[in-house]
């Protein structure tokens, strides 16, 4: 008998790699169209199956019995076969209370919006009536079933202190769109999304930009899987292992985006860094080339800088979108806030800091800083900018296999303050 998660779109689902560091069993990703699904739940050949959109409401007519929280919910998300009766539950109320907890995000007595009405945000608005909020106000594109039109929010509750998004808008592959301005939002001290992909939706990204608490999805779905796992093998976890799965997938996940001067060392340090931290390096210069079917100096001869500068933004919103990469960027790159918006949200960002004396200045394939005296200038406009987007500073001015190693070391707690609260 099988365990596994059953929906209609599953491929770029992480809960095939959750359950299975939880757990010793196999657990199969089982995409099922509305006619093959019918018959997947006749059939009951399954031992346990986790359930996501469209489905989670959708299985209970197939249900002999539900918990408290399911049926309190109206959605099912974890059904166990139990010798042929099927009993569902909602972990979705556990996981996202965790979130809540671990990230001590106070809601009574508060004003709370929530984004989308759908099967994740019924569990969604369970928790916050648990969490005791002063006013909860549910906004969607479709009104009605308790949900507000996004023109009467901006008219009335721009007040709103805690945002949550239970909504699709900012998921891989559409990364740069958020469902609000955050910005608009004056008295907002907290912003969850249940989105996990990317590893900072642009929503938590823009809060973060605005030093707002903001908290991802990925937490809430290892501890759903969690707790979903003890309901297959009726056996209590310890929740450490959420946290222990989530710095792993995390570390596993996120890419390091080198930024720097021209010949500061970015290509050499990115690719003595591929060996050792089992991440790919990308070259964005390399991606450019390729998009472009030219070498860079003949980029810049027939289109100019700003031609240039409109396939690297091309390029870098292509690459953000990839998972474990070692990214080095071209030295510019900062010079356009997008480029370095997108490139954060699944990236921390490491400059590379090399004395201006050291650089090279004489390389045909860097058209912007053919003398001494353009590189000077260069680097006095660009610094500023490496500075501001840098999550880290590596100074390379002597020996790269000592910077190498530092940047390796720091790495973890880099990441960790760069992506949670």
């Amino acid at each position: 008998m099988r365990y596994g998660l059953i929906g209609e779109k599953l491929g770029h689902s992480f809960s095939k790699d959750i359950h299975e560091r939880i757990a010793d069993y196999t657990f199969d990703l089982i995409p099922l169209s509305k006619e093959e699904f019918k018959e997947f739940m006749e059939k009951k050949e399954f031992a346990a199956i986790n359930v996501t959109i469209p489905y989670k409401k959708d299985v209970i007519p197939y249900l002999d019995e539900m918990d408290e929280h399911a049926k309190a919910i109206g959605a099912v998300n974890t059904i166990v076969n139990q010798n042929g009766k099927l009993k569902g539950y909602n972990t979705d109320f556990t996981g996202f209370l965790y979130m809540v907890k671990k990230h001590n995000v106070h809601m009574e007595g508060k004003k709370v919006l929530i984004i989308g009405n759908g099967g994740a945000s019924a569990a969604i608005q369970a928790v916050v009536r648990h969490e005791k909020a002063g006013k909860m106000v549910i906004v969607d594109v479709v009104t009605g079933n308790g949900a507000i039109s996004y023109d009467e929010m901006f008219s009335s509750h721009l007040d709103a202190e805690i945002i949550i998004n239970t909504s699709p808008i900012g998921m891989y592959p559409r990364i740069g769109n958020a469902p609000i301005d955050i910005s608009m939002f004056h008295k907002c001290e907290a912003v969850m999304d249940v989105i996990y992909n990317p590893i900072l939706t642009r929503l938590c990204f823009e809060a973060q930009e605005m030093d707002i608490k903001r908290v991802n999805g990925l937490e809430m779905l290892i501890a759903q899987a969690k707790q979903s796992v003890e309901f297959f093998l009726d056996k209590q976890i310890d929740d450490q292992i959420i946290d222990d799965i989530y710095q792993d997938m995390l570390k596993e996940r996120c890419n390091i985006v080198l930024i720097g001067m021209p010949s500061a060392g970015k290509t050499t340090i990115g690719k003595m860094l591929e060996d050792r931290m089992q991440k790919e390096f990308i070259d964005l210069d390399d991606v450019i080339i390729e998009k472009a079917g030219k070498s860079i100096p003949e980029i810049f001869e027939e289109s100019g800088e700003a031609g240039f500068r409109a396939i690297e933004t091309e390029a870098a919103i292509e690459v953000s979108k990839l998972n474990n990469k070692i990214i080095a960027t071209g030295g510019g790159t900062i010079k356009h806030k997008v480029n370095m918006d997108y490139l954060r949200q699944n990236g921390i960002t490491i400059f590379i800091d090399r004395d201006v004396d050291k650089l090279i200045s004489s390389d045909p394939n860097r058209p912007l800083s053919k003398s001494s005296d353009a590189l000077q200038k260069m680097h006095a406009e660009r610094l500023p900018l490496y500075q501001k987007y840098a999550a880290y500073v590596a100074v390379n001015n002597s020996d790269i296999e000592s910077t190498v190693k530092e940047i390796e070391e720091a790495y973890h707690s880099i990441l960790i303050d760069a992506v949670s609260d």
